[in-house]
């Protein structure tokens, strides 16, 4: 983990805000959940935020699906009896949002005065959702990311997020937002993000592999934004045991406790497609770095996805970004219409 560093004043008063001349110190934490616990999962990421606003950090970023856990290994497969326990137990370790879990962690961003970006498993009545929550060191609650699309056997668990999360927040330390693992494979849904000018692109994921490396780095060369892309690192010992949970190439020859189910790889990119700490495959820790924003308009110079490089005589996205309801009561959009 790296050592304590001086805090960077962002502050306006009497200096340039320009973002030639904006620093912002970073932390993606790299841990794993404590499964079927969300009370200990709280507990931890306390800590945790606690031990990287102690080296400066301004902006905390965590892993997809930190609160409430990655199904992998979970037995879904099964939609009769175990299935439905399995489902049964996912469920009580999400969180409603809002709700005392959202409060708790508003309260440690403002307490250490750290803008927070955690992956939750969000419940809304008995649909499950792969969310993102945002958070100032005001202790607010800013709003969230539901994850649009669900990857491989996700989609069992899962709903699918719509328009209307997708937000970019205009803060002092720049633009911040997020799209969720393999979505970001997803080249309108990466346009729109530009087109919010976005500038600090958080990635929380699940995907520890070499090639999640090259997504990301094309990523923040392509959008001319710092890529900030945050993973478990999970072992064995660290999921319930065999056969609630039957991790593929982890549990047949018996289970190895030290043995590695998700290696991390969290890393930090630059907007001209530079590392600037991490990638991180060796065990839980801290993946820190100052961004110079000044970088963004050094990237932009060469390429501009939704500015000068665009052709919008030959290309154009429509984003439909309203809540997309199962039910609409026709009642209520009139009292809406009269208001």
């Amino acid at each position: 983990m790296a050592s304590p560093a001086p805090e960077v004043d962002i502050s306006n008063a009497g200096s340039d805000s320009s973002p030639a001349a904006r620093v912002v110190r970073a932390t993606v934490v790299q841990a794993s959940t404590v499964f079927h616990d969300t009370p200990a999962t709280l507990d931890k990421a306390a800590k945790l935020i606690e031990e990287a606003a102690s080296l400066g950090s301004q902006l905390i970023v965590f892993p997809e699906a930190f609160v409430g856990g990655h199904p992998r290994g979970q037995n879904f497969g099964d939609w009769k009896t175990k299935g439905r326990e399995s489902y049964s137990k996912y469920h009580a370790s999400a969180i409603d949002v809002p709700g005392p879990e959202v409060d708790r962690l508003a309260a440690l961003a403002g307490k250490y005065n750290v803008y927070l970006v955690m992956g939750v498993i969000e419940r809304e009545g008995y649909t499950l959702y792969c969310s993102v929550l945002f958070f100032n060191p005001q202790g607010q609650y800013l709003g969230k990311h539901r994850k649009l699309m669900p990857t491989a056997l996700e989609r069992l668990v899962w709903g699918f997020g719509d328009g209307s999360t997708l937000p970019v927040y205009d803060t002092p330390l720049g633009k911040i937002g997020s799209v969720i693992c393999w979505e970001n494979r997803m080249p309108l849904l990466r346009t729109a993000m530009y087109a919010k000018g976005i500038e600090i692109y958080c990635a929380p994921t699940a995907d520890d592999t070499t090639t999640w490396q090259a997504s990301v780095t094309h990523i923040a060369l392509e959008g001319g934004c710092f890529v900030l892309s945050a993973n478990q690192f999970c072992q064995r010992k660290d999921y319930p045991p065999y056969p609630e949970y039957n991790l593929s190439g982890k549990d047949e020859d018996g289970p190895k406790p030290d043995s590695v189910v998700c290696a991390g790889g969290s890393v930090i990119i630059s907007p001209l497609g530079t590392v600037l700490a991490g990638p991180n495959f060796k065990g839980e820790g801290f993946i820190t770095a100052d961004l110079d924003l000044g970088d963004i308009a050094r990237a932009k110079f060469n390429f501009d996805s939704v500015g000068h490089y665009s052709r919008p005589d030959v290309l154009s996205l429509i984003v439909k970004d309203h809540r997309a309801a199962p039910v609409t009561f026709t009642s209520a959009a009139d009292q809406i219409s009269r208001a």
